[in-house]
């Protein structure tokens, strides 16, 4: 059976400033991400800008003043709570610059129609979904910031060749480069979403399960923004090649912040 979980009944009522805030900021931050790929005026771009730094200043001063914050940033002072949203949106972002560039260059480069271009893209959630579960009982016996570590290096370096695969490359070759990239993540997705909870007070559970969830949708929005800031800087012939490097250098960065939470890297700072 569950354990038992009391209920912590609150009257305060729904924040709309908060709400308010918390869309303006996100929604200008995309929305300059954007702006900049598609090589908008630099006075809307400048003024998009001023905008976001108002709000999000507006934002965080207001959030810190709640006792329940809508944005949760007082969770953030938990240094292992931070670190795990960290790598979680770089950890996204990389999956989407893959995601999101690779059937352009399947389709345009490589000559696949949709239904070969959907089955070669396959192997990623694939190998995800086998190694999650997997890597969901290692938490138990093996740190999370290894395991997240290991998942996201592993990930970084299926990028990495699939950035440089061959010019005429089989299909083979487009699979196995496919399954590295999501084993990696499926290594790395379980143990960074417990630690996440785990990391934070019981009865502020609500609040990282909603940062998770921010986490990975603001990761995988910003992954899709900088797939179409590498095709307008660098056209359709290389924009795909840029997407993967990028990609690959945040799945590296994700799984150096991962190391940060092994407890001797943890005490060593």
């Amino acid at each position: 059976s569950l354990p038992a979980n009391p209920a912590t009944p609150t009257h305060a009522p729904f924040d709309r400033l908060s709400a308010l805030l918390n869309a303006l900021t996100f929604g200008l931050l995309l929305s300059l991400i954007s702006g900049v790929a598609q090589r908008q005026s630099p006075s809307v771009l400048w003024l998009e800008g001023v905008a976001l730094l108002i709000c999000a200043t507006l934002l965080i001063r207001r959030e810190r003043q709640q006792p329940q914050p809508l944005l949760p940033i007082d969770l953030m002072r938990i240094p292992v709570f931070a670190l795990s949203i960290a790598t979680s949106i770089c950890s996204f972002c990389a999956q989407m610059l893959a995601l999101v560039s690779l059937p352009f260059f399947l389709q345009r480069t490589l000559g696949y129609g949709e239904v070969a271009t959907g089955l070669l893209l396959t192997p990623w959630p694939l190998a995800t979904m086998i190694v999650a579960p997997i890597a969901g009982r290692l938490v138990e016996r093996v740190n999370a910031g290894v395991l997240g570590g290991l998942g996201m290096a592993l990930t970084g370096v299926g990028l990495l060749s699939l950035a440089w695969l061959p010019t005429q490359p089989d299909d083979v070759a487009l699979i196995w480069r496919m399954a590295l990239c999501g084993a990696g993540f499926g290594l790395f997705q379980s143990p960074n979403n417990h630690t996440m909870i785990a990391s934070a007070p019981r009865q502020r559970s609500g609040g990282a399960s909603g940062m998770l969830g921010t986490a990975r949708l603001f990761g995988q929005t910003l992954g899709a923004a900088l797939v179409a800031l590498m095709f307008n800087w660098l056209g359709d012939d290389h924009g795909t090649h840029g997407a993967l490097l990028l990609g690959a250098a945040c799945a590296l960065a994700a799984a150096a912040v991962s190391l940060l939470r092994t407890p001797g890297i943890a005490q060593a700072r």
